[in-house]
């Protein structure tokens, strides 16, 4: 037993020099999603205000963000008709303390023509801090919401 005790820090101390420094992660990015998905689905007849949030993964900032952003439908779906944009601008304002802004859509019911595509494509396009856009990587994941009105 008393070897044993004597063996505890000394295999502590050599457990502590294998020990590899690793640096965190600290680079900022904005990415779209809906529960980890950047493709989701809406029913024809969905009738209801629907918030697709961006968000900032970064720390605290101190002065506004500004997120541009575009709203990209396909050939089947139309404004006014399918669905209407609620934001009345193409950009999001992340002020201090924000880490998710919403892009807001009013789904209207109306019939599809299956052979069209009824996508609507939500797609961050820049920001004022030039921080990354969608997921760090080489796929830049998240970088868009594909909605799709089936």
């Amino acid at each position: 037993m008393k070897i044993f005790t004597k063996m505890i820090p000394v295999m502590l101390i050599v457990a502590a020099c294998n020990k590899e420094e690793t640096k965190p992660y600290d680079h900022p990015f904005f990415h779209i999603h809906v529960q980890n998905q950047d493709t989701v689905y809406v029913r024809y007849n969905r009738r209801d205000t629907v918030n697709y949030n961006v968000y900032y993964s970064g720390k605290l900032q101190f002065e506004p963000i500004t997120v541009k952003y575009s709203v990209t439908p396909g050939n089947g779906l139309q404004a006014g008709r399918d669905y209407e944009l609620i934001n009345t601008t193409d950009t999001l304002n992340f002020v201090q303390g924000m880490f998710e802004r919403p892009v807001r859509i009013a789904w209207k019911e109306s019939p599809l023509d299956a052979t069209k595509n009824n996508n609507l494509t939500i797609t961050i396009i820049s920001n004022s801090k030039n921080y990354t856009i969608g997921l760090p990587g080489p796929d830049k994941l998240q970088r868009s919401l594909v909605i799709i009105k089936n």
